[in-house]
């Protein structure tokens, strides 16, 4: 494992220099972006506020395909092959032609991390800087690129910004809930000791959304979403908790984008939420994340490797993140669609996706928009011949 050089207190000394890739930002992305340049003599620096791990953000469900083709099995809870969906007048069940996963969220990006060798700094990103020319940034043509931290200014000509919906070395109108694209998404951690995966469709719980209960082994993580950011869902995330008999402890939430956005501008690569790499309607961001942190990690190697330039690399990246806009715009065209649905015949309408073939006919569809196929197991990487960007960011 990577040597981490995290510093606290009296140790926060000053940092500055120049890497060849700086990763803001330790989230799924990020370090999957990392872990792609893993082994090709590039300066990688990763830094994030928080710890590696320390902030969970999410109910952490993923295909179990995708942490059997990273190696990351260690860290999965518990495995599902149905989803029930319990609605105001009866429940459905869903078979899923593929396994769904529940895991632990610090193992998982401590095995992440683990399979990097870059390395790690705690510090806040405020903002791009000045480059060290005094110029613009990202001028001349593959020049540095200046970020500040509270920890001093960090320049790369490689400069990836995985921090969230903020945004933050974006330029323009600032991105704001609640006129922005953006979900909210609040649950609850009790203890655990169930068998079902279930989603709920009820409008006693929220208008526009879904509750959940996602059970994790030793714990449960009860919650509710809504697509509208002005519904307050801290009072419905405890009644459903309160329903299922559990108590409301272990909180935590988050705003959840759900409209793609650019992958690259100013010379930067935007990846995870940043770039909108969240899944509308189900609100699914890990999957998404990991796919396209792997995508841009190999633009990044290519570019380090000198088989590509800087500009080729944000527009083939760029161009990789728009293939997939026709996916995000059904998804979120059914997002608008399922509010309007009288409660009444939401129930028929799930036990219709029951029915064997649909249900795999529209998981598979639903999977092949971030396929798992498209992760490579590290081993296999790192003796595979490096293939050309073009074909590695192939959707």
């Amino acid at each position: 494992m990577a040597t981490r050089a995290t510093k606290r207190g009296s140790e926060r000394t000053g940092l500055g220099g120049t890497r060849d890739v700086l990763v803001c930002g330790a989230s799924f992305a990020g370090l999957m972006a990392a872990r792609e340049l893993a082994g090709s003599g590039a300066d990688v620096l990763v830094i994030d506020r928080y710890e590696i791990g320390e902030r969970q953000t999410s109910a952490c469900a993923i295909p179990t395909a995708y942490l059997e083709n990273l190696g990351l099995l260690e860290a999965e809870k518990q495995r599902f092959s149905s989803v029930l969906i319990r609605t105001a007048h009866g429940s459905a069940r869903l078979p899923v032609p593929w396994e769904f996963s529940t895991f632990d969220y610090p193992t998982l990006c401590e095995l992440l991390w683990r399979d990097c060798d870059a390395t790690f700094e705690t510090a806040k990103v405020n903002g791009r800087g000045e480059p060290p020319n005094g110029g613009l940034a990202a001028e001349p043509e593959g020049a540095p690129i200046a970020v500040e931290t509270d920890r001093g200014v960090i320049s790369a000509p490689l400069v990836v910004d995985t921090m969230g919906w903020k945004r933050v070395l974006a330029s323009g109108s600032p991105y704001q809930p609640p006129d922005a694209p953006l979900s909210r998404g609040l649950e609850v951690h009790p203890g655990g000791g169930r068998d079902e995966l279930e989603v709920f469709i009820n409008r006693k719980y929220v208008p526009a959304g879904y509750g959940w209960s996602f059970p994790a082994d030793d714990e449960i993580r009860v919650g509710v979403g809504s697509f509208d950011p002005r519904f307050h869902v801290r009072p419905t995330t405890e009644t459903l908790a309160e329903d299922l008999g559990v108590e409301t402890i272990g909180w935590q939430g988050n705003w959840i984008p759900h409209k793609l956005r650019p992958a690259t501008g100013q010379g930067v690569f935007f990846a995870g939420d940043s770039a909108g790499h969240c899944l509308p309607l189900t609100a699914e961001g890990i999957r998404p994340a990991l796919y396209f942190g792997a995508a841009l990690g190999r633009e990044l190697r290519a570019v380090h490797d000198g088989r590509r330039t800087r500009e080729r690399a944000l527009a083939g990246y760029e161009s990789f993140n728009r293939s997939h806009q026709r996916h995000f715009d059904w998804l979120l065209r059914a997002q608008k669609i399922l509010p309007r649905f009288p409660p009444r015949l939401v129930r028929p309408v799930m036990a219709t996706v029951g029915i064997r073939r649909i249900a795999d006919f529209a998981f598979n569809a639903y999977l092949d928009i971030a396929p798992p196929e498209f992760i490579q197991p590290v081993r296999a990487r790192r003796t595979a011949p490096e293939p050309e960007p073009e074909a590695a960011v192939a959707a």
